[in-house]
C-alpha cells in the first residue's frame, strides 16, 4: 500500500521515516512530505491508500481525488475537521491518535490559570516598556474552586494537578464517573460556585454553545473561563460581550470558531482580561513524539 504523511508531524522527516521501518519492511511504500501545504494536500493524497495528517481539514473535494483512499490516521485527538459522513459512505477507517496530548493540554490549562490570574501578559508589557515596577496585583489559584466541564482522561488529568494546587475541584459530565477528590454536580451548580471554568468536552451536535450569555450571568463576576477544548463550544459574541460588561473578570483561549490566524473582527480581540494563545494546547516534544508512534500503530495494525 502506499502510505502518505502529508506533514511531517512537527517532527523531522527523518524521525517518521524512522519509525515507520517495519511498514517498509513489509513492503510498503511510504512517503513523507517536509512540510505542511493544506492548498497541495488533494496533489499529494491522489494515489494513496493511507493518509496521515493532523489536523488539516479533509472535506469531499478532497475525498473525491483519492478513489484508493482506505483509511485515514489522525495525529490528533478530535475529528471535527474531518468529513466523517464522507468516510463512512466510501467505507473509509479513520483512527484518532487519543491520548497522546493529555498531558500537554492539562499542563496548558493550569499554565493558563496561573497566567490569567497573576496578569503575566500585561505584567511583561509593562516591563518591556522600561516604564519601572509592574503594578498589576494578581491572585493564587490556591484555595478556589475550578470547575472543569468535561472529564475524559484531559479533564481528569487537569483536576490531578488543580487539586496539587491546592484547588477545590468540581466537575460536570454527561455521565458521572469516580474520581478522586472530585464532586460531581449539575452544570448550573458548577457555574454558580466556580472561580475557574474549564473546558475539556469534545464539540458535537450537543455541545456547541455550550456556554452562552444565559451561562456567563450565572457566574461569578470574579469567575474566569479557561478553554482549551474546542471553540465553537463557547459562544465566541457572547463570550466578549461578556468580559466587555465585567458579566465575567476573564478567559484564556487556545481554541476558537476556526483556527488561528483570527480574522481582524474577532471580537476577542478587543475583549478585556483575556488571553489569547494559537493553539498550542498540544504541542509538546512530548506529545509529538508520542502521537507519531500511535498514528504509526494504528496504521500497522491497519494493513495487518
Amino acid at each position: 500500500m502506499k502510505i502518505v504523511f502529508l506533514e511531517p508531524l512537527g517532527l523531522t522527516v527523518e524521525a517518521v521515516d524512522n519509525e515507520c521501518e517495519n511498514l517498509k519492511r513489509l513492503g510498503h511504500e511510504v512517503v513523507i512530505y517536509p512540510d505542511r501545504k493544506p492548498e497541495l494536500n488533494i496533489e499529494r493524497a491522489a494515489d494513496a491508500d493511507i493518509i496521515v495528517e493532523s489536523n488539516m481539514p479533509l472535506r469531499k473535494d478532497f475525498f473525491n481525488a483519492c478513489p484508493n483512499l482506505k483509511m485515514l490516521s489522525i495525529a490528533f485527538t478530535g475529528l471535527d475537521h474531518i468529513d466523517m459522513d464522507e468516510c463512512n459512505c466510501r467505507n473509509i477507517l479513520v483512527k484518532n491518535a487519543a491520548g497522546y496530548s493529555t498531558e500537554a493540554v492539562a499542563e496548558e490549562t493550569i499554565c493558563m490559570m496561573i497566567g490569567l490570574y497573576r496578569h503575566v501578559i500585561e505584567n511583561d508589557k509593562i516591563t518591556r516598556s522600561c516604564q519601572g515596577q509592574a503594578i498589576l496585583p494578581g491572585r493564587e489559584i490556591a484555595g478556589k474552586t475550578v470547575g472543569i466541564i468535561g472529564m475524559g482522561a484531559i479533564g481528569q488529568r487537569t483536576a490531578a494537578l488543580a487539586q496539587a494546587f491546592g484547588c477545590r475541584v468540581i466537575a460536570w459530565n454527561r455521565t458521572k464517573k469516580e474520581v478522586s477528590g472530585v464532586t460531581f454536580v449539575d452544570k448550573e451548580t458548577l457555574l454558580k460556585e466556580s472561580d475557574i471554568v474549564a473546558l475539556h468536552i469534545a464539540l458535537n451536535n450537543e455541545t456547541r454553545d455550550f456556554l452562552t450569555a444565559n451561562d456567563f450571568a450565572m457566574m461569578k463576576k470574579s469567575a474566569v473561563i479557561i478553554n482549551a477544548a474546542r471553540g465553537p463550544v463557547v459562544n465566541t459574541n457572547d463570550l466578549a460581550e461578556a468580559l466587555k460588561s465585567g458579566t465575567i473578570a476573564g478567559a484564556a483561549l487556545d481554541v476558537y470558531d476556526g483556527e488561528p490566524p483570527l480574522k481582524n473582527d474577532n471580537p476577542l480581540l478587543t475583549a478585556p482580561n483575556t488571553m489569547l494563545l494559537p493553539h498550542i494546547g498540544f504541542a509538546t516534544r512530548e506529545a509529538f513524539e508520542l502521537r507519531l508512534g500511535i498514528v504509526v500503530r494504528n496504521v500497522e495494525e491497519f494493513v495487518k
